[in-house]
C-alpha cells in the first residue's frame, strides 16, 4: 500500500544533557519517512530543501523505498534549519534559532504518481500547506493522518479548524490537546476535538505512553523505560510514521489494528532516542524491531485470572 508524506526535510543542531551535535539531517518528512520505511512501499515524499542538502542521504532514502519525485530542490538556497536545547529532564526545550530559507514561500506540488495514496499523513507544516496537498489529491485515500502544534492554533486556527474536517485521525501530544481543546481532562480534551472533525485522536505524552480515542473506545500504550536517552528530536515524527507504516502494511483499518500500530509506533519512537537525529533508524532491521515490540507487549501483558496470560496489544 502506498503512503503520501508531506513535511520538512531539514537540517537540527542539538544540544542535550548527553551532548551536542551540529547541523545533522532532520525534519517531520524524513523521520516519517524513514520510520514507515521499514513497513511498507512506496513512501511518496513531498518536500523542499536547498542544494545543501547532502546527496549521500537522498541516495539512502531512496534505497529505503522513499519516492523523492515530490522532493523540490532550489539551486542556489538552503535548506531549513532548526537548533534547539533540551533541559535536563528531556521533556522542554528551548528554541535557539529558526531558518525557514527554502521552506518561507513553499508550495507542494504533487507528481501525477502522487495523487492518489493509499495512506496521507500530513506531517507538521503550516495547516495552509497540508490542505493545498489534500486538494491535488484524486481520490480520497483509505486513511489521512496528520499532526500539528501549538504555534498553529494561535496563528491559524481557522485554516486549522478547515484541515481538521478532512482527515481521519489527528496526532498531537497532550498539551497540545488541552489547548486545543481548552479542557484539561484528556478524556473531555479528546471529545471535543473529535468534534471538530477527526474520527481518531491519538495523544502522545512523551515518556508517559500514548493514547487513542475513537468514539467511547479508549487504548493505552506504555512507553518503554529506556536506560538512557540521547536525543528527542523527531520522536513525535518516528512515532506517526511507525504508526502509518504499519497501517500501510496491514491495511485494516479496525480499532483493534490501530493498538497494533501504536505500539509498532512506540518502538520505532524508542529507537529514534536512542542516538542523535536520524542515526538509529538507519542502522534498524527487522528482527531488532520485533524484539522491541515483544518488549512492549510485556509491560501490558497480564491475566485477571491466575493462569492463562493474554497479551493485551
Amino acid at each position: 500500500m502506498s503512503l503520501l508524506t508531506v513535511g520538512t526535510v531539514a537540517f537540527d543542531s542539538i544540544e542535550t544533557p548527553r551532548g551536542c551535535a551540529e547541523r545533522i539531517v532532520g525534519g517531520a518528512a524524513t523521520y516519517i519517512s524513514l520510520a514507515a520505511s521499514h513497513f511498507t512501499t512506496p513512501i511518496q515524499l513531498v518536500s523542499v530543501i536547498g542544494d545543501d542538502f547532502p546527496s549521500e542521504t537522498l541516495d539512502f532514502m531512496e534505497k529505503r523505498g522513499i519516492d523523492l519525485k515530490g522532493l523540490q530542490i532550489r539551486e542556489g538556497e538552503k535548506s531549513f534549519f532548526w537548533a534547539g536545547r533540551y533541559h535536563d529532564n528531556m521533556n522542554a526545550r528551548d528554541t535557539l534559532d529558526t531558518q525557514l530559507n527554502v521552506l518561507a514561500d513553499f508550495q507542494p506540488h504533487l507528481p501525477e504518481g502522487y495523487k492518489n495514496p493509499d495512506y496521507l499523513m500530513l506531517g507538521n507544516l503550516t495547516p495552509q500547506v497540508q490542505m493545498q496537498v489534500i486538494e491535488q489529491i484524486e481520490k480520497r485515500p483509505k486513511l489521512v493522518a496528520m499532526d500539528t502544534m501549538n504555534f498553529w492554533m494561535d496563528t491559524a486556527w481557522d485554516d486549522l479548524m478547515q484541515v481538521l474536517k478532512k482527515i481521519d485521525i489527528l496526532i498531537i501530544n497532550d498539551e497540545e490537546a488541552r489547548q486545543m481543546s481548552e479542557e484539561y481532562s484528556l478524556v473531555r480534551a479528546a471529545e471535543r476535538i473529535r468534534q471538530m472533525g477527526p474520527r481518531f485522536l491519538i495523544i502522545k505524552k512523551g515518556e508517559h505512553g500514548a493514547l487513542l480515542f475513537y468514539e467511547e473506545q479508549i487504548f493505552f500504550a506504555p512507553a518503554l523505560p529506556l536506560y538512557e536517552v540521547f536525543d528527542p528530536t523527531g520522536a513525535g515524527d518516528t512515532f506517526a510514521g511507525g504508526f502509518m507504516g504499519y497501517m500501510a502494511q496491514t491495511d485494516d483499518l479496525s480499532f483493534e489494528n490501530m493498538k497494533r500500530a501504536i505500539i509498532y509506533g512506540s518502538a520505532m519512537a524508542s529507537f529514534c532516542v536512542e542516538k542523535f537525529g536520524i542515526q538509529r533508524l538507519t542502522e534498524l532491521h527487522a528482527d531488532a524491531i520485533e524484539q522491541r515490540v515483544e518488549a512492549f507487549a510485556a509491560l501490558v501483558n497480564f491475566s485477571t485470572h491466575g493462569n492463562g496470560a493474554r497479551r493485551r496489544v
